[in-house]
């Protein structure tokens, strides 16, 4: 910016085109050096020498200009902004000496009144306390960052951990339980169908984990489209739903979906789920086409969504309570965002229908 300004003062005073020439080839060469040189390979701290180069350009300006320090104040200033960003307190402290020597010297070699001299009194004690400030709160900012960053390690690792443990006794109890399913009749048959549907539901909260840290460190999933005959594809998923809940369907029975199976799966057990458990009956499945776009709604007739919540209803963990954590909507969205569509929620009379449209085919 430095040696920018010096080619536009050429512009503005061609007479004093030598001096700021050699200002804007002084203020390029560091510009350049700060471009070049591999900075990383050497101490962290080693490019504070850039900011040791500018104040011996800047004095050199003042000199050249034969003690006129209009410029020099501000820059003077901008270098301590800039170390505060960058470096530790001590480094701003260090740039003191060359700082003020930077300003002084070619204010004493051009014979400048006390005056002017005095200036310094005022400058260098407000540069430095304003370089002070900033790295207090640019410290404070990396603190908390780092702090952030180590949660969220602990938190990934736990979720993983927690995933992955769940999911290999889950395999074994599931395996047991199919075999005594395979011989029960009556109410024994009922209770192991309904142990085998909490077997699924908690495998399904894995899978969400385990879908939720995935999209927290890469972005976005990897999924496996095709298209299929939508009917048969809505009634396998529901099959995981309890056989006494009232969830109606309407869906064309020559309709298709282009969608990851086990992705719509989750998307569609989470809402009907969502709807069972906050919402109220009947929970009405209903599959539309518009244009390039299918429309899937699970439309619920309970008390709706409360004003509060409509803010982060798709947020993580923004639902959670006694029945669930609070991922199901979240990971509705995301999964729906995968497939290049968008998840939403639209009021009804009475009840809520949560909205997730997707692309009708391959873009």
């Amino acid at each position: 910016m430095a040696a920018l300004l010096a080619f536009v003062g050429i512009l503005t005073d061609p007479a004093a085109y030598q001096r700021l020439a050699l200002v804007a080839a002084c203020d390029l060469t560091v510009a350049l050096a700060a471009l070049i040189l591999p900075w990383p390979r050497w101490s962290p701290n080693a490019t504070a020498l850039l900011g040791v180069a500018g104040f011996a350009v800047l004095g050199l300006s003042t000199w050249s200009f034969g003690g006129v320090a209009t410029g020099t104040g501000p820059f003077l200033v901008l270098l301590y902004a800039w170390a505060a960003l960058h470096f530790p307190r001590w480094v701003l402290l260090a740039f003191a000496a060359p700082a003020t020597v930077a300003y002084l010297l070619p204010l004493i070699l051009t014979g400048q009144p006390p005056m002017v001299l005095g200036s310094a009194l005022v400058l260098m004690p407000v540069a430095l306390v304003v370089g002070l400030l900033i790295e207090a709160q640019a410290r404070h900012l990396r603190e908390d960052r780092e702090r952030l960053a180590r949660i969220e390690r602990w938190r990934s690792a736990m979720v993983n951990t927690l995933a992955h443990d769940v999911r290999s006794p889950l395999g074994t109890v599931q395996l047991a339980l199919e075999e005594l399913r395979d011989d029960a009749t009556g109410m024994s048959a009922k209770v192991l169908d309904t142990a085998l549907r909490q077997t699924a539901r908690i495998s399904r909260l894995a899978d969400g984990l385990l879908d939720m840290q995935r999209i927290d460190s890469s972005g976005h999933l990897r999924l496996d489209r095709r298209s299929q005959p939508a009917l048969p594809l809505i009634r396998a998923a529901l099959g995981y739903v309890r056989a006494d809940a009232d969830v109606r369907v309407e869906v064309d029975p020559e309709a298709t979906l282009y969608v990851d199976e086990q992705r719509f799966e989750q998307i569609l057990l989470n809402l009907v789920g969502n709807a069972l458990r906050y919402g109220g009956p009947p929970v009405i499945v209903r599959l539309t086409r518009d244009g390039a776009v299918d429309r899937l709604e699970v439309r619920d007739h309970g008390p709706g969504i409360p004003e509060s919540l409509r803010p982060r209803l798709f947020g993580q963990f923004a639902v959670g309570g006694p029945e669930g954590v609070g991922l199901g909507l979240w990971i509705v969205r995301q999964l729906a965002v995968a497939h290049g569509g968008q998840a939403a929620a639209e009021p009804r009379t009475p009840g809520v229908a949560m909205i997730v449209t997707l692309p009708a085919g391959p873009a």
